[in-house]
């Protein structure tokens, strides 16, 4: 199980991996085999230094960071993957923290969801696994709330998680749009044209495609 939710996030030698109530570090130990560095963040005293002593006799303790803390309070804003197997309660808890990291970081739980908030991809298929064998995986999205000014008119946007919908207004009239987000990428549909960008603030910049033709567009949130 523990592999199953590494491949899902993708975890890479670049990652900064984070596991929230990381009981005896096997998560965070399994990451740095994979040449990540790995932090794991545990209530339980005597789970930190246990986990420290696995580390060492793994030979990672290099790439591994154990804590003693309330991952309620801890900050791990700088992770890009997050690693959860907690109570129902606890992940709801966490959303909004979670939600606040950088667009694109990856979480992924062991069996237990983060609310009303959808996975982007759950597995049920963990070769070996007798109990707890649903693994779940979501890329923070970015905000993308407001009313943006594209060339092809007023985008007005209301965000739920990693989905939306809206309108697009211009001279033509009112065209509804709906579309979803996966971490900074973002895609939806207005009319007979696609538009595929990537979000940086309060900057949104790519393709929109009409009729097989492609144009840039950069597109900038209004205060309002």
């Amino acid at each position: 199980m523990v592999q199953k939710m590494l491949d899902m996030a993708g975890v890479m030698p670049s990652d900064f991996v984070v596991d929230l109530g990381s009981g005896d570090g096997r998560n965070v130990i399994a990451a740095a085999k994979r040449g990540a560095h790995a932090h794991g963040i545990e209530y339980d005293a005597d789970l930190v230094e246990f986990s420290k002593r696995q580390a060492r006799k793994e030979g990672v303790s290099d790439k591994t960071s154990f804590e003693r803390g309330d991952v309620f309070v801890a900050d791990f804003s700088k992770a890009t993957v997050v690693v959860l197997f907690l109570t129902p309660e606890m992940n709801r808890r966490l959303r909004p923290k979670l939600l606040d990291l950088k667009p694109g970081t990856r979480v992924v739980a062991n069996t237990f969801a983060i609310g009303d908030w959808n996975p982007d991809q759950i597995a049920t298929d963990v070769s070996g696994c007798e109990k707890f064998c649903t693994a779940r995986l979501w890329f923070v999205p970015a905000k993308v709330n407001g009313i943006w000014k594209l060339p092809q008119g007023e985008l007005t946007l209301k965000q739920v998680y990693q989905t939306f919908s809206g309108t697009l207004k211009n001279g033509d009239g009112t065209l509804p749009i709906a579309g979803r987000l996966r971490g900074d990428q973002v895609n939806f549909r207005a009319g007979k044209t696609q538009f595929t960008a990537k979000i940086d603030g309060n900057v949104m910049e790519g393709f929109a495609r009409t009729t097989g033709v492609d144009s840039k567009f950069r597109a900038n949130r209004s205060e309002k």
